[in-house]
C-alpha cells in the first residue's frame, strides 16, 4: 500500500483528504479577504481552472465579516490561515471556515492552542499543523543536535503528541522548506513517523512561475511518486490560477489524475518542414478550452510521428505542404499544412464531444 492509502482520512468541506481519497489540489488567494467580491472573482477562476480547496488570510478582525461572506457564497471549501492571533483562528472555525492552517509555533501559548483546538472540534473541522523552516518553534530552532528536517519532523511530532492529548485527530500535517532535499527529507521522515496523518506537500517560497514550476514539481513529483502526499499546493509567486494548472499538470505527468489534455510533442529537428513550435503552441491554447482526459500528439515527421505517438489518443504529423490526422497511431486522413490544426480540433470535437 501507498503511504497516503494508509492515512487516516479527513474531510475538508466536501473534499476527501487522505485514506486513499484523490490527491487534492489547493491554492491560496492573493486578494484582501476584507473585499469578499474581488476573493470569490478570484475563488471562481480557481474553481474553473480544477481547484478543490482554497485558503484565504485571515490577518486581522477586519477580515472577519469578509471571510464569512466569502465562507457563504465560496464554490470551494475554504480554509482559514492564521498566524499569531489564536482569537482569530476561533473566530473564523465559527464563522464557516472548512478548515484551519495554524502553526502553533507562533500562536503562543499552549493556553491558546487549545482553544483553537476546541472551536475546531465543536465546529467538526480539521487543522492543518503547518510548520515552515522559517518559523520554527524557538527551542527546537536553537537545538545544535538536529538538522534541519529533523527540527521540522521534531516539531511537528511534539503538535500532534499535545492535540492526541486534547482528544483532537482530525489533523493534516505540513512541513515545508523552499530547499527542495529538505523538503522531500521532511515529508519521507513525516511520512514514516506519523504514518496515520494525511501530508499537504508543497515547497514554500518556491519562487516566480518558472524557477518556482520547476522546485515543486521536483520535489513534491518525487514524493507523490513515493506515495508520500495526500493534498497539494504548488506555491508560486503569479496568479493562483497558474499553481492550480501545473498541479494538474504534474498529476497528469504522473498518471495519478487527468483533468485535461495532455499535449505530446516532439522537440522538432532538421528533417521539420513547419513551423513546429508554432503550431504546438496553438495547439496548447486551443486545449485549454477543453475538459476531457485525452492525449493529444503534435508530431513533425509524417513518416515516424503515428509510430513514436502511438499512445496520443489523436494527433497530427506534418510534412511538407501537408500533414496526416492519425488516431491510436494509425493514420485517419491527408490534410493540408494550413487546415492542420483546425481539422484536428473538428476531429477532437466529433470524436470526444468537447
Amino acid at each position: 500500500m501507498a503511504a497516503r492509502e494508509r492515512t487516516r482520512q479527513v474531510m475538508v468541506g466536501n473534499v476527501a483528504v487522505g485514506g486513499g481519497a484523490p490527491v487534492s489540489v489547493q491554492s491560496m488567494c492573493t486578494t484582501k479577504t476584507s473585499d469578499p467580491m474581488q476573493t470569490l472573482e478570484q475563488i471562481g477562476r480557481l474553481a474553473q481552472a480544477g481547484c478543490e480547496i482554497v485558503r484565504v488570510a485571515v490577518p486581522n478582525a477586519d477580515a472577519l465579516d469578509g471571510f464569512e461572506r466569502i465562507c457563504d457564497a465560496s464554490p470551494l471549501p475554504v480554509v482559514a490561515d492564521i498566524h499569531f492571533d489564536h482569537e482569530l483562528a476561533i473566530a473564523s472555525a465559527r464563522r464557516g471556515a472548512a478548515g484551519l492552517r495554524v502553526n502553533p509555533g507562533n500562536i503562543g501559548s499552549f493556553e491558546r492552542v487549545d482553544a483553537v483546538i476546541d472551536a475546531a472540534g465543536e465546529c467538526d473541522i480539521p487543522i492543518r499543523i503547518g510548520v515552515n523552516a522559517g518559523s520554527l518553534d524557538k527551542d527546537v530552532d536553537a537545538r545544535t543536535d538536529l538538522t534541519l528536517p529533523q527540527k521540522l519532523v521534531e516539531s511537528c511530532a511534539a503538535f500532534v503528541a499535545h492535540f492526541e492529548e486534547r482528544g483532537f485527530a482530525n489533523i493534516v500535517l505540513s512541513a515545508k522548506a523552499h530547499s527542495v532535499p529538505v523538503t522531500v527529507q521532511t515529508y519521507r521522515m513525516l511520512s514514516e513517523g506519523l504514518p496515520e496523518y494525511p501530508l499537504h506537500v508543497g515547497v514554500t517560497e518556491a519562487g516566480t512561475l518558472r524557477q518556482g514550476t520547476v522546485k515543486n514539481c521536483v520535489a513534491v513529483g518525487t514524493l507523490l511518486e513515493a506515495g508520500i502526499g495526500d493534498t497539494m499546493r504548488l506555491s508560486l509567486t503569479a496568479d493562483p490560477v497558474e499553481e492550480v494548472d501545473v498541479a494538474w499538470e504534474l498529476l497528469s505527468a504522473l498518471g495519478m489524475r487527468r483533468l485535461r489534455p495532455e499535449l505530446v510533442s516532439c522537440p522538432t529537428c532538421g528533417r521539420t518542414q513547419v513551423n513546429l513550435i508554432g503550431m504546438a503552441e496553438e495547439v496548447e491554447r486551443r486545449l485549454r478550452d477543453v475538459r476531457a482526459p485525452i492525449s493529444v500528439a503534435v508530431m513533425g515527421c509524417v513518416v515516424n510521428g503515428p509510430g513514436e505517438a502511438r499512445d496520443a489518443d489523436i494527433g497530427i504529423a506534418c510534412g511538407k505542404g501537408s500533414g496526416l490526422i492519425f488516431v491510436d497511431g494509425k493514420p485517419l486522413r491527408k490534410v493540408a499544412e494550413a487546415d492542420l490544426v483546425d481539422e484536428l480540433f473538428l476531429e477532437i470535437e466529433r470524436r470526444f464531444g468537447v
